[in-house]
């Protein structure tokens, strides 16, 4: 059984990713599975630290957007939305090169809160990164609209 509010396709999630961080980064969304939210970001100039590796910064904005994307799938959008709380991040493995991807998979949708965790992975499948992200679902619409049904 889905997690999400309704059925989403990633045309309208790329459609959403235009003219923001998400394009400046080229985090590109890959899945949507039943329970989880899958991208992958490039590492290369634009994520990656003066020493040549991935920028924890970048890693951190690739998981603060898969799960606030993600929380806010799972919710009306006419009703609620979702934002940060609070996000941290264990950078376990370096990468110099080539993509990574996330996978985002709720521990708990709440009413009033969301909790993520979002796996960083690099294209050797080796773990190199855990995220955990916090979203309070707030009454209202979000502004600008983002994801209407």
């Amino acid at each position: 059984m889905s997690i999400w509010y309704r059925d989403y396709s990633l045309d309208e999630l790329r459609i959403m990713s235009e003219g923001n961080m998400l394009e400046h980064l080229a985090i590109e969304f890959t899945e949507i599975g039943e329970d989880c939210l899958t991208a992958r970001m490039p590492v290369d100039r634009r994520t990656k630290q003066p020493a040549g590796l991935l920028h924890g910064g970048a890693s951190v904005v690739l998981a603060e957007t898969l799960g606030s994307v993600a929380a806010n799938l799972c919710i009306d959008p006419e009703e609620k939305y979702c934002v940060g709380q609070e996000v941290n991040a264990n950078h376990l493995r370096p990468v110099s090169s080539g993509f990574v991807t996330w996978v985002a998979r709720p521990l708990q949708i709440g009413r009033s809160a969301q909790v993520w965790e979002i796996r960083i992975h690099d294209e050797r499948d080796k773990l190199v990164c855990v995220s955990r992200l916090t979203m309070a679902v707030l009454a209202g619409k979000a502004k600008p609209l983002a994801l209407r049904g």
